[in-house]
């Protein structure tokens, strides 16, 4: 996809993070603008600054981890626009402690939104993109430590997100030559996600007695929030993530790790620039 202009964008997560770094970049591309996210007041406020700039906009509360959420993201925006033409996948929470002691909330937290939430995406939403067969593309938001060694249950889940679009780019291929997918594997990002408790359900809260706190695990949370907060700007990020899109690029690596060339041209896809 070459050209962005009036084309139709939807993005999860937009709220905050990458994905309103993602929205205003296709803002500024005079973009048909789709909203989901799940914190109701930022969402109105990025809808408010979109529109703003002269952009077509469309919220939708949402909650990915929820079928019945993203089944109606979807026939909200088919209803408004008729087509989609980028799909970002990309609402994303942060948990790390060690797996033992991980609670099932926590497993259940994490997996319905990071994992689950681009299952539901992909489960409503392609089967519309297919019937359209217009040029699109998909873009799942995983992260570096999708290509790492996993260390904890967010980067399991990363890998699993990357793996999930290795093989989703090789059914679409066979099935559509329209439709591109692409994994984006940021680094450190200027977010909030390491604040992602408050998004948290409140039917998945731990019970107190079940957290088991480290002090060496602390120590290492403050050091990625040092990082996070010193980390890449999501509107700069967003200028690296519209040029692979236009370069069909599928491994999206947007910072120093581009050191991870070699390792990742091995597992046999597409190339890299």
């Amino acid at each position: 996809m070459k050209d962005f202009k009036d084309k139709v964008a939807v993005i999860t997560g937009a709220a905050s993070g990458i994905g309103y770094g993602i929205a205003k970049h296709c803002a500024k591309e005079g973009m048909k603008i789709v909203l989901a996210d799940i914190e109701e007041k930022p969402l109105s406020q990025t809808k408010k600054e979109l529109k703003a700039m002269g952009a077509m906009v469309l919220s939708v509360l949402t909650d990915v981890s929820k079928a019945k959420d993203v089944k109606n993201l979807a026939q909200e925006t088919f209803n408004e626009y008729g087509t989609v033409h980028l799909l970002f996948n990309n609402a994303g929470v942060s948990l790390r402690t060690l797996l033992w002691e991980q609670t099932l909330a926590d497993w259940e937290w994490i997996l319905g939104v990071n994992l689950w939430g681009i299952i539901h995406v992909i489960k409503y939403f392609v089967p519309f993109m297919l019937e359209q067969n217009t040029e699109s593309h998909i873009i799942n938001t995983a992260s570096i430590m999708g290509l790492m060694t996993a260390s904890d249950i967010y980067s399991i889940i990363k890998h699993a997100i990357v793996a999930f679009s290795e093989a989703l780019y090789g059914q679409l291929a066979s099935k559509s030559k329209k439709i591109k997918v692409s994994v984006l594997c940021p680094g450190f990002v200027k977010s909030k996600i390491l604040e992602s408790e408050r998004n948290r359900p409140v039917e998945l809260i731990n019970d107190p007695t079940e957290v088991i706190e480290h002090p060496e695990m602390e120590a290492n949370k403050k050091a990625m929030k040092q990082m996070n907060a010193n980390g890449m700007d999501p509107e700069e990020l967003a200028v690296i993530l519209f040029q692979a899109i236009q370069d069909e690029q599928f491994y999206i690596i947007t910072d120093k790790f581009r050191r991870f060339r070699s390792s990742i041209e091995k597992r046999g896809l597409v190339r890299i620039t």
